[in-house]
């Protein structure tokens, strides 16, 4: 496992990809945040993060589709899969060191943005005049919603051998997981029949639980269940290419 990470982590920055990802995911929250009139943090009458938290889901959304599509499509592609086949290592392990990889990236592209929180931290009246708890519970949503779209993103590039198709795929289901319930509870047959229980089923809900800094045991097992159905279906789908 600890070889594929590797393996991953280094084809991502022996090329353009990593840095392209990183680089275009800060220059676009930067614009969004301090630029765009409707969001921009100088703009707004209170020292607050809300911005960041409500635009990078969306954003998530189609960056780590990016991010994952060449990780299994590629290898089935050009058939370098027969030689992970070869090599002695389960399945789970193929799947683990990529999906590792793939949130590691996520994750340095979301490590400077905490710069944002220091020039928010300045800009408080007092200074420092933030709520740091649901701060830390949004970037810990973050993190987990990162790691929920990486694995279907990882099952999207499995099924598929051309990385265009696995990208829309991928991005498709990102959206239905975490917008998609929402659209469906609010249709006027399920309001106040259900929906509430429907709104749950989808990732919005709980990410939003956890943005307001409560970390509860429900919310973490919804992702924790979320992210390992993806990734053993991912597994099995690997199997399936390999035989």
């Amino acid at each position: 496992m600890w070889t594929i990470f590797v393996k991953e982590i280094s084809t991502f920055f022996s090329s353009l990809i990593g840095y392209m990802v990183v680089g275009l995911f800060l220059v676009v929250m930067g614009l969004i945040l301090f630029l765009w009139p409707q969001s921009s943090i100088l703009d707004g009458n209170y020292a607050s993060l809300d911005q960041l938290f409500d635009i990078a889901p969306m954003i998530f959304a189609f960056l780590i589709p990016a991010i994952t599509m060449r990780s299994f499509a590629e290898e089935n592609q050009t058939g370098t899969i027969e030689l992970l086949a070869t090599r002695p290592l389960r399945d789970t392990h193929i799947v683990l060191g990529k999906f590792l990889a793939c949130l590691a990236l996520a994750a340095i592209a979301l490590a400077p943005t905490l710069l944002y929180y220091l020039t928010v931290y300045q800009l408080g009246s007092p200074k420092g005049n933030l709520d740091a708890g649901a701060i830390a519970g949004s970037y810990l949503g973050l993190l987990l919603l990162a790691a929920a779209f990486t694995a279907i993103g990882l099952l999207a590039s499995a099924l598929n051998n051309n990385q265009i198709v696995a990208f829309l795929m991928a991005a498709f289901l990102c959206f239905i997981f975490h917008w998609g319930f929402d659209l469906i509870s609010s249709l006027p047959v399920f309001v106040g029949r259900g929906d509430n229980v429907i709104q749950l089923l989808g990732i919005n809900a709980h990410y939003n639980s956890i943005s307001r800094g409560v970390i509860d045991s429900r919310d973490m097992v919804y992702f924790g269940s979320l992210i390992l159905v993806f990734l053993a279906a991912t597994a099995a789908a690997v199997n399936r290419h390999k035989w």
